[in-house]
């Protein structure tokens, strides 16, 4: 059996872990889309890095490779892969499962404001701070470089800096760290940037959630954007454990 793990996440690393050592007649490829340097790689089974050239180049891998599963272990918001996954799925005949962590929730004392997108986001900050945390990640910056934001200031996080030429806010900081981040971290972030907005996606998971938790003890209000819909009738799963179940009893479309 041959499991395909487009991944690139915390989850889809550990996937490939458990598949490797629980599993070992499963032959396991992780892919990974190369978009950041230094990839983080999974400690069992194999790797490649790269796209695939849209959903015939994934089809025709799958086919070649004889996949028997494709796992689409993905980031959240890597929402254009994913529906080229449920694309190529389809027509190389090959079950298909998403992995996705939960998103996050809110809790007593949150000042949370849920958009549909970046530049809805964008659209909403100049009546909610003037001092932006942004932890949207590098892509999609120059949804926060139009007009209504010039008055802003942004400390923009990001593992990379962002690609030359990329649009960015007139006034930006850039903070190139790597999560897991904790609790004091973040409320260090907050106090020494004056930080009095944060936006982020909601991503789910724990090693970004310390932000969310610092800026509910500073009252700080969250602009949150809202995940893109999985593709739809493919089955979803919320850890690497149930996948790892889901690969054991043959898992199919439904």
């Amino acid at each position: 059996m041959h499991v395909l793990i487009l991944g690139g996440t915390t989850e889809g690393r550990r996937l490939a872990e458990l598949l490797h050592t629980a599993q070992p007649e499963v032959r396991v490829t992780s892919s990974l889309a190369g978009r950041v340097a230094g990839p983080r790689l999974p400690g069992g089974g194999e790797v490649r890095i790269g796209g695939f050239g849209g959903v015939e180049g994934l089809t025709a891998w799958l086919r070649t490779h004889r996949v028997n599963l494709l796992i689409d272990a993905t980031h959240p918001f890597a929402g254009t892969i994913s529906f080229h996954a449920a694309e190529a799925a389809v027509a190389a005949h090959v079950p298909l499962l998403a992995l996705r962590r939960p998103g996050w929730a809110p809790t007593e004392g949150d000042d949370w404001h849920e958009v549909a997108s970046l530049e809805a986001a964008a659209a909403a900050l100049p009546r909610l701070g003037r001092r932006v945390f942004l932890t949207t990640g590098r892509l999609g910056l120059s949804a926060f470089a139009g007009p209504g934001t010039e008055d802003l200031w942004f400390l923009v996080r990001s593992v990379d800096p962002p690609e030359p030429g990329t649009a960015l806010p007139a006034r930006t900081h850039l903070l190139l760290e790597r999560g897991p981040f904790t609790l004091e971290g973040e409320r260090e972030v907050l106090r020494s940037h004056r930080v009095d907005v944060l936006v982020t996606k909601d991503s789910g998971g724990a090693a970004t959630a310390p932000k969310l938790a610092a800026a509910r003890e500073r009252g700080i209000p969250v602009v949150v954007v809202r995940r893109p819909p999985v593709p739809a009738g493919v089955r979803v799963v919320t850890s690497p454990e149930q996948a790892l179940e889901a690969v054991g009893g043959g898992a199919s479309r439904s």
